[in-house]
């Protein structure tokens, strides 16, 4: 029989994969272009220019991906709750199972019976955490494909108008190291996005 330290090594583990997993559009802010660190300018981009946005910014900033990433953070949230629950449950009961084999509580043949009880219940409980596990990965793949597929239709549709040669996604300095910061396109693309984002909502729930 499995001592309950692997238990609670199961719960630490799954904590760290499931919150970790959402650590990337968190923290991206932390990457900033040096270029666009508060400078005005009152040059803009001109059409063939080469921009970029950075996308760092525009997953911290932009309202879809702070409305998605609350919804899954919740059930993360939930998700983490209902582990701890099952974990603590299940700990509870292989200690009360060793301490009445040390007392000599049970017969050797309700022993194993039980043993085995528990070691099956153990199974069930790692195989729950790991398909829970999976099941949020699955979230924020969906999340960040919702939002890739929201980003690149709105900037499609952007440089119809603008005409640039080429539009860079920039995140964490790469790969745009520096760069003349009127090439920086990120906040009008933000607020196009923000705009749209509000107008689509707006329609759904006059629906």
């Amino acid at each position: 029989m499995k001592n309950t330290s692997l238990i609670l090594s199961t719960i630490s583990l799954v904590a760290v994969v499931v919150f970790g997993v959402l650590f990337l559009t968190k923290d991206g802010k932390k990457a900033e272009v040096s270029a666009a660190n508060g400078e005005n300018t009152e040059a803009v981009a001109q059409k063939g220019d080469i921009v970029y946005v950075d996308l760092d910014k525009i997953l911290m900033d932009y309202d879809m991906a702070n409305d998605l990433r609350s919804v899954v953070e919740t059930k993360v949230q939930n998700i983490q709750a209902e582990i701890n629950r099952r974990g603590q449950k299940l700990e509870k009961e292989v200690a009360s199972y060793q301490e009445k084999i040390q007392k000599g509580l049970m017969t050797r043949s309700v022993a194993e019976v039980q043993g085995q009880k528990l070691q099956q219940q153990e199974i069930d409980f790692n195989n729950y955490a790991a398909q829970k596990q999976q099941e949020i990965q699955e979230e924020q793949v969906v999340m960040m494909n919702q939002l890739g597929d929201a980003i690149q239709t709105f900037i499609t549709k952007y440089n119809e108008e603008k005409q640039y040669a080429m539009i860079l996604t920039n995140s964490g300095g790469a790969p745009v190291i520096t760069a003349d910061a009127a090439l920086d396109i990120t906040e009008a693309v933000l607020a196009g996005l923000n705009e749209e984002y509000i107008k689509t909502k707006n329609q759904k729930s006059e629906e």
